[in-house]
């Protein structure tokens, strides 16, 4: 008998780890658990992760190193996170993830993909290595916990 399929709420808890590590509190971009649990439900939703080995199944005790969420309208498809554990920077998973997450879109008949970014956030270099370019500004969009404004960019990939 083969192995259940995982459901996307069965990845829950694999996504909020890596969302509790990867995205830090002072800038207030982390979603909650609700968040995430019901975005997974939409139609038009989309999640990938990836193991710390690289690949996109888990063997038992295996961490995750990162994940992605998007959602598409018509041949459209937007980041809405993307994020890799501190603990598995800086050897090539986000780029592999990446080039899931394009190479899936591009699969389903995407035509361009979007993203939104604070700016001066240091993913701004994955992106632009993988073809995203700026294409808005959207100044004091973030809101920080303590209140501060920050910036944010809009950026798009032509498939």
């Amino acid at each position: 008998m083969p192995a259940p399929v995982p459901s996307p709420v069965d990845d829950l808890d694999r996504i909020m780890e890596v969302m509790e590590r990867a995205f830090a509190p002072e800038y207030g971009e982390a979603w909650n658990r609700r968040q995430i649990g019901d975005a997974l439900l939409l139609p038009n939703t989309r999640y990938g992760l990836i193991a710390d080995d690289g690949g996109e199944s888990f063997a038992d005790g295996q961490a995750t190193a990162g994940f992605f969420l998007s959602r598409s309208i018509l041949d459209e498809e937007e980041l809405l996170l993307f994020a890799i554990s501190p603990d598995f920077r800086l050897r090539g998973l986000g780029h592999a993830l990446l080039s899931r997450f394009i190479e899936q879109a591009r699969s389903n008949g995407m035509k361009r993909l979007f993203l939104e970014m604070r700016s001066e956030n240091p993913a701004g270099i994955l992106y632009a290595a993988h073809g995203f370019r700026a294409v808005g500004h959207r100044a004091g969009y973030y809101r920080t916990p303590d209140g501060l404004r920050l910036d944010a960019v809009s950026q798009a990939l032509d498939l």
